[in-house]
């Protein structure tokens, strides 16, 4: 069979007589989704659809099938590095299992994020990764009743299928490693009460602290939004209260909080590491950049984001909620309790 003449539209039909195989084998190894056919027959298909220049239309077979390959990743905002990098990883991972991934954003109120929810649904995507954070979200539990497929990232409602980090052994990490340098003045600054983040990571600490016998004082331990100006307020706080002891080290519940609190100390001319120790959490590209790297605690947002896609595209599998484990890594910013000189 002659090729197709340049500009022609190259048709699966062309590419399975060019190879000499059926239009069934010639789809099969030419199918996008999954693990691509490794057996030598597929392998000459894929090259002869190259050099004729033939381009799948997914879009098409997929709608045949009833679906889209499509999945819709709603965030509150991509300025957030941590939301930023997320969607980078569910883009990767839903692009191994043949699926493409759009994002919407919907900033921190329920009605944004239900509209911002909607526009995703009316292109038709086959499902939604729900990256906003509040636990009195009716979001969740409108889209169970609707049976649509979605799963929840970086936090969990308990119910809907979710994947995230073990934020309490997260905070716990985080605390233990202040208590093993020698600290006992210890504050923690998380996030707001709505998030199961920061309610899980503050009872991290908490067991950290409970298991030292340490009772921090219930106003140093703070919760916070998750930006820098938080984290500022919060230390302004904590370092400058009048007439009492300050913290030797805090814990932030991510690393814009941490950003924020270096910031402050630096105002009240303390050095981090020397006069005060400081781990954030999220280990954010940033973190080993600054001129004291940051000790914070790494989240497998890799490992997050395949489970997330898993749990949409095998509906069915188990565990509903999965969680992976964060690792702490030590930098500069928690040194030891300063000695006195006396």
């Amino acid at each position: 069979m002659e090729p197709p003449a340049p500009g022609t539209n190259v048709t699966l039909r062309d590419v399975a007589a060019a190879s000499g195989v059926s239009i069934s084998t010639a789809s099969r190894a030419l199918d996008e989704r999954g693990k691509a056919t490794r057996s030598a027959a597929a392998a000459h298909v894929r090259k002869v659809a190259e050099e004729l220049g033939y381009r799948r239309n997914s879009f098409a077979s997929s709608l045949r099938r009833g679906e889209t390959r499509t999945l819709g990743v709603l965030v509150p905002r991509l300025s957030d590095t941590v939301m930023a990098l997320m969607f980078e990883e569910l883009e990767r991972a839903a692009s191994t299992r043949g699926y493409f991934a759009m994002v919407a954003t919907s900033g921190d109120d329920p009605d944004d994020e239900r509209r911002a929810a909607e526009t995703l649904l009316d292109r038709n995507v086959d499902g939604l990764i729900l990256a906003t954070a509040r636990l009195d979200d009716e979001l969740p539990r409108l889209l169970r009743e609707r049976g649509v497929a979605h799963a929840l990232v970086l936090r969990t409602d308990g119910v809907s299928p979710s994947s995230l980090g073990d934020d309490e052994v997260g905070g716990y990490l985080a605390v233990r490693h202040l208590i093993d340098l020698g600290h006992q003045d210890i504050a923690v600054v998380t996030g707001p009460s709505f998030t199961s983040t920061a309610i899980a990571r503050l009872a991290g600490a908490r067991r950290a602290l409970v298991e030292a016998n340490i009772a921090s004082p219930e106003n140093w331990l703070v919760a916070a939004g998750y930006g820098i100006e938080n984290g500022f307020s919060a230390a302004e706080m904590l370092l400058n209260e009048r007439g009492e002891k300050r913290p030797t080290a805090i814990f932030a519940a991510n690393d814009n909080i941490a950003l924020g609190i270096i910031a402050a100390a630096q105002r009240s001319r303390l050095a981090i590491g020397r006069d005060l120790a400081l781990v954030g959490y999220n280990d954010t590209p940033l973190s080993a950049r600054l001129p004291t790297p940051l000790t914070s605690v790494r989240v497998p947002l890799d490992q997050i984001a395949a489970n997330a896609i898993d749990l949409i595209v095998d509906p069915n599998k188990e565990p509903r909620v999965r969680k992976s484990m964060p690792t702490l890594i030590p930098r500069e910013s928690s040194g030891p309790p300063k000695r006195s000189s006396n």
